[in-house]
């Protein structure tokens, strides 16, 4: 990992590798989604754990092998229960998904006394924020997508289109006329209108979407599309906050030209829980 420093110019070489990137990634996500519920299983349930581990890479030393596992088992057991059930049509066990984080937050707890570590409630905190703010957003969009007990594609694909456009959109409108920073402490090349080129992009994209999918009205994929640009862009202002926080550029070089596969999700991952909410509240 690279600490911040000033970026080189790039050259064709640089951006054919980082278009060869994005296309893979874009293939492997929407094969994921279209591919069905396996698929959709291990794809994210992949991206979920490398996003885990890249921030406990951030933020544990080199080499602080236990903290880094803890913190991907936290962030991984309730996803891995909740696919189980999905996977093997079991009807969802909430009181087993709850037992098995509640033995394994106060399991963490013996196991820094027996570490004898310096900062022993700091390393627990730690891990607990890594299972809290990169765990639960996958245990949220397992839940959308199998929320009618079977496997529905349709609202994660919509949802991965919303913050697709809306990066789009920011990164086309910020470039040609963004002046105005929006958070220049934490994202110096984050502008307002940039925030408002995601916007009005996602709202075409929602409209379209609503003549395309049938399980929701216009009116539902405008608010949902509304809502991946707020808070898309509050995940990605408070990753680069954790990144600054650590002299990190990227989260990880995962990805070539493009950083970490957290940098890739920090919008998609953030906006979850609040989509989430909406979609249960009109239902």
């Amino acid at each position: 990992m690279s600490t911040i420093e000033n970026k080189p110019t790039k050259t064709r070489s640089d951006l054919l590798q980082r278009s060869i990137t994005a296309f893979l990634f874009v293939a492997v996500m929407l094969g994921g989604v279209l591919g069905g519920p396996i698929p959709f299983v291990v794809i994210f349930g992949i991206a979920a754990a490398l996003s885990l581990w890249e921030f406990a890479s951030i933020i544990f030393i080199k080499g602080d092998l236990r903290h880094k596992l803890a913190t991907l088992f936290v962030g991984m057991i309730s996803y891995s229960f909740l696919a189980f059930y999905h996977l093997n049509d079991i009807e969802t066990s909430i009181t087993a998904i709850l037992f098995s984080i509640l033995l394994t937050v106060f399991s963490l707890f013996i196991s820094e006394l027996y570490a004898r570590s310096e900062l022993p409630f700091q390393n627990v905190g730690i891990i607990l924020l890594g299972g809290a703010y990169i765990g639960v957003p996958f245990l949220v969009l397992n839940l959308i997508a199998f929320e009618s007990g079977t496997y529905e594609y349709r609202t994660v694909l919509a949802l991965m289109f919303f913050t697709w456009s809306n990066d789009t959109g920011a990164f086309l409108l910020g470039r040609k006329i963004g002046k105005t920073p929006l958070m220049p402490n934490i994202s110096p090349k984050k502008t307002w209108e940039g925030i408002l080129g995601g916007l009005l992009l996602t709202l075409v994209v929602a409209t379209a979407v609503s003549q395309i999918f049938d399980n929701l009205i216009l009116i539902d994929w405008l608010i949902l599309g509304f809502i991946v640009v707020v808070f898309g862009s509050y995940g990605d202002l408070i990753e680069s906050m954790l990144k600054r926080s650590y002299q990190m550029k990227d989260s990880s070089n995962f990805l070539p030209g493009h950083g970490g596969i957290l940098d890739r999700f920090d919008s998609f991952m953030y906006m979850l829980p609040f989509a989430a909410t909406y979609l249960m509240w009109i239902k």
